[in-house]
């Protein structure tokens, strides 16, 4: 098998290479108590599209630090008793994509909803210093404050633990059966969301961003989704007088240390020539879940379309497979 990254058998043994903050625990208790003392002024609008079957809306709520949050949400028609929900993230400086790729969860029952990342492609605003988007280098942003809780992946992080409150809180939605997805970005979201909201039921990441940053610094990766690190390094640290410092940093938002408080059933999706978000930084994710899990592996396949995965997320949320799930 070619090799991209550590083999198999490491890989699973793996803990990462980025520094955890001695405040961590700390610090995101802090974060957590800030969301949930917002109010979220959750509005609804019926959407321009519109099917037979599925009602479409338009939903925005507030975030902490006052940005509005925006998410497709679709419900199936004459709904009878309270139904499961899919949460949905997308890829980094994207948005949350098409109705019509989400109906195939609304047909089958299931409540979708959508969200766009603050400040990236699609309507959700960064309302912290600037109206409308900032599109991209949010791993570096917040980096020269001297609090680290003007990260703005913090923000992100805890809009998608916000949202699956909301969600759980509507009177049509089992609260038990609330489920989260998403590639990439969105994979790291997921994460994100099963830490902070510990009731999401199942989680399905696939090729998580955002996890075991030096690693990636470490494998000359700094490149594509992560090429931010490097240009930071080069503007604003040029000879690493400040690398500890920095890295520690960053190990306020690294989801490898959110992953320990997971309690959701989660399947892990892998390529393993994955040369955008190295296989070894989401294994440092997966092997410190305590959760039920499993992980599935795609050897001969990068950071790209994973065959059959969509479809096995949808088997594991829909019709609640559960088979070889890994304690």
């Amino acid at each position: 098998m070619p090799i991209l990254d550590l083999p198999v058998k490491e890989l699973e043994k793996y803990e990462g290479r980025n520094p955890k903050p001695v405040d961590f625990d700390e610090y995101w208790e802090k974060a957590i108590a800030e969301m949930k003392a917002v109010d979220p002024q959750v509005t609804l609008q019926k959407a321009v599209f519109q099917t037979p079957t599925v009602e479409c809306y338009d939903m925005y709520f507030t975030g902490v630090n006052g940005a509005r949050i925006y998410v497709k949400h679709l419900r199936p028609k004459n709904i009878q008793g309270k139904i499961p929900a899919v949460l949905r993230f997308h890829g980094y400086s994207g948005e949350s994509g098409d109705w019509y790729e989400k109906l195939g969860y609304a047909a089958s029952g299931i409540a979708v909803f959508a969200m766009d990342c603050r400040g990236q492609g699609g309507k959700s605003e960064d309302a912290a210093n600037v109206k409308g988007t900032t599109f991209h280098g949010h791993i570096v942003r917040g980096l020269a404050e001297d609090d680290p809780q003007k990260l703005m992946f913090r923000d992100i992080f805890l809009d998608t633990a916000e949202l699956a409150r909301i969600v759980m809180d509507m009177d049509f939605v089992d609260e038990a059966r609330v489920y989260a997805a998403g590639g990439s970005q969105g994979g790291a979201l997921t994460i994100a969301c099963a830490s902070l909201e510990p009731r999401i039921a199942k989680a399905a990441p696939i090729y998580p961003f955002l996890c075991d940053y030096k690693r990636v610094w470490e494998m000359d990766l700094a490149v594509n989704a992560y090429e931010e690190l490097k240009t930071y390094f080069r503007n604003y640290d040029p000879r690493h007088e400040r690398e500890d410092e920095i890295f520690t940093k960053l190990g306020y938002i690294d989801l490898q240390y959110l992953a320990p408080r997971i309690k959701a059933d989660v399947w892990m999706f892998t390529g393993l020539m994955d040369d955008i978000c190295p296989p070894s930084t989401q294994y440092a994710a997966y092997n410190k879940m305590t959760c039920k899990k499993k992980h599935i592996l795609y050897p001969d396949f990068g950071h790209e379309w994973l065959k059959d995965a969509e479809d096995i997320i949808f088997d594991f949320f829909v019709n609640g497979c559960t088979d070889s799930v890994d304690s």
